[in-house]
């Protein structure tokens, strides 16, 4: 019953995440394995963070038997796949955002686990950022009184990995890619109510050079309490990442920025190495950040997860949680390509990937 023993699956932009997260509270996990079949890429990340074992293979990792948790950072169309194969397997499983492709997917992967005994825990760091963990620990103690405005944004000038931009592989553009934040973020702030409606408004404004996916998206959630949640996102904002929140109620309200009360103002004329996340240069401006993945939640959520395999916490993000964000941006892509609020429950049928919902394939015509 000693630190819980974690294969990665990827060795990109994420598995990186994971890997240094486990690294920085070390106390209730540690990274025995990754597998990647990009040659030399588990190698090198296994390097880096002292790692003993590499696999070009997921497969042969989940055959090791005393690896008890995988995480998933693998491309979101193979998700569904090895979450599920994972689950055959006896491990307990991390998936990373979004959950999958389709329903049918998530609800595949969420019966898996439950037959077969282990946790599917979803990774929405979001749940564990600080900022936005204090914002609603005061709105629970009654800070704002009824809440009636959550608003989530996220914007950036696009994603760290060339299979984002591939509808194929990421099921859809930005919406996809970061909106399944701010939608389990409002749906977890509110304490979990039922949607009502979805209402999004999506265009590709400045890379369809790269993508048939969207780079700008607003949606606005209608809960059951009658609250309303805002998502804003975007690929196409220069100038580095935004992420803020802002939470209203009839009694108050709050607001968090998740990079600017965490940096340094900063002017340099010749740059230096790094800023934050996205930032395209450190040339003139800039506002590096300091303890950027604690800022984010990251180490607290593998932290908390691994503690849920062994038993001494109950997962606060689960598949269900995941396929609630899936069934909303399902019906956001709908709501786009018809202009009006898309009613819940909403379950297309025979749909590969959600912005299938608003922009008919090429190769289908």
């Amino acid at each position: 019953m000693g630190r819980v023993k974690v294969g990665i699956i990827g060795s990109g932009f994420e598995a990186d995440i994971h890997a240094e997260s486990f690294r920085i509270m070390p106390d209730e996990a540690e990274v025995v394995a990754v597998a990647s079949p990009t040659p030399g890429h588990a190698e090198r990340l296994a390097k880096r963070y002292d790692i003993p074992r590499a696999f070009t293979d997921y497969r042969d990792m989940l055959e090791e038997h005393d690896i008890e948790m995988i995480t998933v950072t693998a491309p979101n169309s193979l998700h569904a796949g090895m979450c599920i194969d994972a689950a055959k397997a006896g491990k307990h499983v991390v998936c990373e955002k979004p959950l999958c492709m389709t329903l049918e997917e998530a609800d595949a992967m969420i019966d898996t686990c439950r037959r077969q005994g282990v946790l599917l825990m979803y990774a929405e760091e979001l749940f564990f950022t600080p900022k936005y963990v204090k914002a609603k620990q005061m709105a629970d103690e009654g800070a704002f009184g009824k809440i009636y405005l959550v608003k989530q944004a996220e914007k950036h000038f696009g994603p760290h990995a060339p299979w984002f931009w591939d509808v194929n592989r990421s099921g859809g553009g930005v919406f996809m890619d970061m909106g399944c934040h701010g939608i389990a973020f409002c749906y977890w702030f509110l304490g979990r109510p039922g949607i009502k409606s979805v209402y999004c408004q999506m265009a590709t404004h400045v890379h369809a050079d790269k993508t048939e996916g969207e780079d700008d998206s607003v949606c606005i959630i209608e809960f059951d309490n009658d609250a309303v949640g805002m998502v804003e996102n975007s690929w196409a904002r220069r100038g580095g990442m935004e992420d803020r929140i802002e939470v209203y109620g009839e009694g108050g309200c709050t607001y968090a920025d998740l990079h600017m009360g965490n940096a340094l103002p900063t002017f340099s004329e010749y740059g230096y190495g790094y800023a934050v996340e996205k930032a395209p240069t450190t040339r003139g401006w800039t506002y590096p950040v300091f303890e950027e993945l604690w800022n984010y939640g990251f180490p607290q959520e593998m932290h908390h997860f691994a503690r849920c395999v062994r038993g001494k916490d109950n997962p606060q993000a689960t598949g269900e949680d995941g396929r609630v964000a899936m069934e909303a941006l399902c019906a956001g892509y709908h709501s786009a390509a018809t202009g009006a609020k898309t009613l819940f429950p909403y379950h297309p049928q025979g749909v590969k990937k959600p912005i299938d919902l608003w922009r008919v394939p090429k190769n289908r015509g």
